[in-house]
């Protein structure tokens, strides 16, 4: 069957620099067996499908050691293939990176990085009826991608995550090791920065969680943020030229109105464009202004646009860039690309089973007692750690 993957396998060549030649051998006979298993993927079925126990001639524990105790850093997967997407994109493309979290559900208390996280499919946002939230059980990833157009439609783009890494709650991790979502994705998009050639142009867009000051305010001047804004958001004319006396130079101008306030304001006339939004041209109307957005993007002057659906179907609503030069045509349609990383979520767990794998458990050795029943997850403090953190990426 294997053979069968041959272009797969070319493809995957690149990553050889990363790993030892036996470890690299696992990885090219794992990752075959999984894009052609059709069942369950968990290793054991991957094993199965792909025929490895007839052909290899080491043990098959070998293959679950790949994810465990094998010498590779998952960080470096995602700087192979942004190199890989880098010579493929021109120079005057700007590069376009996505940032949002997943939740990928599991069940066991022994599972290490296991926790209660808000589950955005099992739950609702109002829309007419009482806003209920859910939790899941699981791990929660926070990931980093690269949005590419797809060569047989230009109007079509898809996601390629390049950065992975695992949130765990405040509640279940160690307070010297905890991590807010936010502070993992500035991390990551810090590392791939410097994989990224410094005459490129770089668009970060995200959702209202990391439209933040964490996020916003760290970011390298040549990256540019897309997202969406508050609708009360507290916006200032830049600051005056500063003049002879004492005391400190002002660092905002004067309160300029909020997009909910831009929305009742008559004086100012909505302006049509008709732009590609989720794989469909649409004509939107939309009030622009710039100005400083001084709680998350600091001193950096933001483009702000609102938008109204001339049909009344989806309520106004409010984005900024931190490029005040880009045009309101060019602002919505880059935020419409986050939806390619949703599309990557639902195609990974779908087709890919991401949910599958049972690796990093921790199973009480034979003989001892069991413990008595303490609710929420159970751990043995690292045992597990690293197949969690690899299977994923």
């Amino acid at each position: 069957m294997l053979s069968e993957a041959s272009s797969l396998q070319y493809l995957l060549v690149n990553f050889s620099s990363m790993f030892t030649e036996p470890s690299f051998r696992n990885f090219m006979a794992l990752a075959c067996g999984w894009v052609l298993c059709t069942g369950r993927r968990t290793v054991s079925r991957v094993i199965q499908v792909a025929g490895l126990t007839d052909e290899q001639p080491n043990h098959h524990s070998v293959f679950y050691y790949f994810f465990s105790r094998a010498k590779w850093n998952p960080n470096e997967l995602g700087t192979v293939v942004l190199r890989l997407i880098l010579k493929l994109l021109p120079e005057s493309v700007p590069i376009i990176l996505t940032v949002d979290d997943t939740l990928c559900r599991k069940s066991g208390a022994h599972l290490w990085g296991g926790g209660m996280h808000h589950d955005a499919l099992l739950s609702n946002y109002g829309r007419g009826k009482s806003m209920v939230k859910f939790f899941s059980f699981g791990h929660n990833w926070v990931i980093v991608c690269v949005c590419i157009q797809t060569p047989w439609n230009e109007e079509r783009w898809m996601a390629v995550p390049v950065a992975f890494r695992l949130y765990r709650s405040k509640k279940r991790c160690p307070k010297a090791k905890y991590r807010k979502r936010t502070e993992l994705a500035r991390k990551m998009l810090e590392e791939l920065d410097a994989h990224i050639p410094l005459d490129r142009r770089v668009i970060l867009v995200g959702d209202t969680e990391y439209a933040c000051r964490e996020v916003v305010r760290n970011l390298p001047q040549r990256v540019v943020f897309v997202g969406p804004m508050a609708m009360d958001a507290a916006l200032y004319d830049p600051p005056p030229e500063k003049k002879m006396g004492r005391g400190r130079p002002r660092k905002k101008g004067r309160r300029l109105k909020s997009p909910k306030q831009l929305i009742k304001d008559r004086s100012l006339r909505w302006k049509p464009y008709e732009m590609l939004l989720y794989g469909r041209r649409v004509t939107v109307l939309v009030k622009t202004q710039t100005c400083l957005w001084y709680t998350v993007a600091g001193a950096r002057l933001v483009r702000m646009i609102v938008t109204r659906d001339p049909s009344g179907r989806i309520e106004d609503r409010a984005y900024f860039s931190t490029d005040a030069e880009m045009t309101p045509k060019e602002i919505a349609p880059f935020f419409s690309l986050r939806w390619t990383q949703e599309e990557m979520h639902r195609n990974v767990k779908q087709h890919l089973r991401l949910e599958d794998p049972q690796n990093g458990w921790w199973r009480r050795p034979k003989g001892k007692r069991k413990n008595k029943k303490i609710p929420g997850p159970k751990p043995h403090m690292e045992r597990g750690r690293k197949a969690v953190t690899r299977t994923v990426p």
